[in-house]
């Protein structure tokens, strides 16, 4: 079967494009692309639309196995789709944690028969996430582990995160790490700054995150290992990692959506949604990571999805558990808050969101050509939407964003060739 998407602005960062044309599928697979003529074929109209590789999120948490009540294969893959990615890389943090092969045999198998976009797996860096003994790290390699972390728990010991680190690069994997000192951020609830003394709540510091980021590049540094800082929220770290790119260490770093466009200010309100670890910051560490953005210091946007179930942040903001759902908002609010207020581009947003984290885990995504696998999204920049958890396809329902008028939105969501969302409807 044929589809061609017609007319669209094919914006192809790994391929210096940004121009009009069109894009032949046939099979699966990109057979053609600029000009097409052809005939007996599905048309896609794509005027107004921008047609990108497929995004890729390469920070979720799906909860499956054994938290199935906050999120599964099933709905995650579908709450992904509905947000335009066509790849997702799943955390370890689940219960049993995914720290040996069978497990990342087992998931994978499961992706297959429920999931409806590609699931990528990330294994645990230790047994059982409790940062004593190394995991199966070769074995989960070779099972198809895209990465390695102990996402939701610093790896206090550096010598076991040295052993770690040569393990994986023996394998070209990277190490994911969740850079936060314990020690230091204690039992904090929010960022440690002039709101929390306001509103009366234990804060997180910053330089929990900085020390932890400094040990872990050094690290990197020293056994020539690549690392990759999940969920940056600091101007601290920014600036170490600015510092150690330009050194030449093989350190990448991601930022979510909220970190880039909320503050501590939003604690105010005690909304649980606004609980997320790490925390929301002060306005000098948000204007950091954009900055950081836009110099290519942080590479990924990803969501760091973490629905829970509702009776769970339906409580006193201080026992709630952090995280929120994030995977069907997440394009829609850089969209509105960088694309539209003219502080990301088009092309820095796709590079962001598809190019780096397919390099960063060593995909073959995140560029549209000739021969390669039709995963695409095209987006409306322009679609103006209204965020109702209502309508999600998550378990998740809680939202910073509920009820916010957003600019921009993926209306369509091709795996393999096959149109797996249409409008905001996952069909499959």
């Amino acid at each position: 079967m044929k589809l061609l998407i017609k007319g669209g602005r094919i914006v192809n960062p790994a391929k210096n494009m940004d121009e009009m044309g069109d894009i032949l599928i046939e099979d699966g697979v990109i057979v053609a692309m600029g000009e097409v003529e052809t005939t007996e074929c599905l048309v896609l109209d794509a005027a107004g639309l921008v047609v990108a590789p497929g995004l890729i999120d390469m920070h979720v948490h799906l909860r499956d196995p054994g938290l199935e009540a906050k999120e599964d294969v099933a709905s995650g893959t579908r709450a992904g789709a509905a947000g335009g990615f066509t790849s997702i890389a799943c955390m370890p943090n689940t219960k049993p944690v995914i720290d040996n092969s069978i497990l990342v045999e087992g998931l994978k198998q499961r992706a297959q028969s429920e999931g409806v976009i590609n699931l990528k797996v990330i294994g645990a860096v230790s047994k059982g996430q409790e940062g004593k003994e190394l995991a199966e790290i070769g074995d989960m390699a070779a099972a198809g582990a895209v990465a390695f972390s102990d996402d939701g728990r610093y790896v206090h010991s550096a010598g076991l995160l040295r052993t770690a680190l040569e393990y994986t690069n023996m394998f070209d994997k990277v190490i994911i790490s969740h850079a936060e000192d314990e020690s230091l951020a204690g039992e904090g609830f929010m960022h440690e700054g002039t709101v929390s003394a306001m509103l009366g709540l234990k804060g997180r510091p910053a330089v929990a995150e900085d020390i932890s980021t400094a040990r872990d590049i050094l690290l990197a540094e020293y056994t020539g290992a690549a690392v990759h800082i999940a969920h940056v929220s600091s101007k601290g770290a920014v600036e170490l990692i600015r510092q150690a790119k330009q050194r030449g260490v093989k350190v990448t770093a991601e930022v979510t959506p909220h970190h880039l466009t909320l503050t501590d200010e939003a604690v105010r309100t005690f909304d649980t949604a606004t609980k997320v670890n790490p925390p929301l910051r002060s306005e000098d560490h948000r204007q950091a990571l954009i900055a950081g953005l836009q110099d290519g210091t942080l590479d990924a946007i990803v969501t760091d999805h973490a629905p829970h179930a509702f009776e769970e942040k339906d409580v006193e903001f201080r026992y709630a558990p952090s995280g929120f759902a994030g995977l069907e908002t997440s394009l829609g609010v850089v969209l509105t808050e960088l694309y539209h207020t003219g502080q990301i581009s088009m092309t820095g947003i796709i590079t962001a969101m598809a190019v780096r984290p397919a390099n960063i885990l060593r995909l073959d995504a995140g560029v549209l050509a000739v021969g390669k696998t039709a995963d695409i999204t095209l987006i409306d920049p322009e679609q103006l939407w209204t965020v109702d958890s209502s309508n999600f396809y998550t378990k998740g329902k809680h939202t910073p964003f509920e009820g916010r008028q957003l600019r921009g939105k993926a209306v369509a969501v091709l795996v393999g060739g096959t149109i797996i969302m249409r409008n905001g409807e996952v069909l499959a």
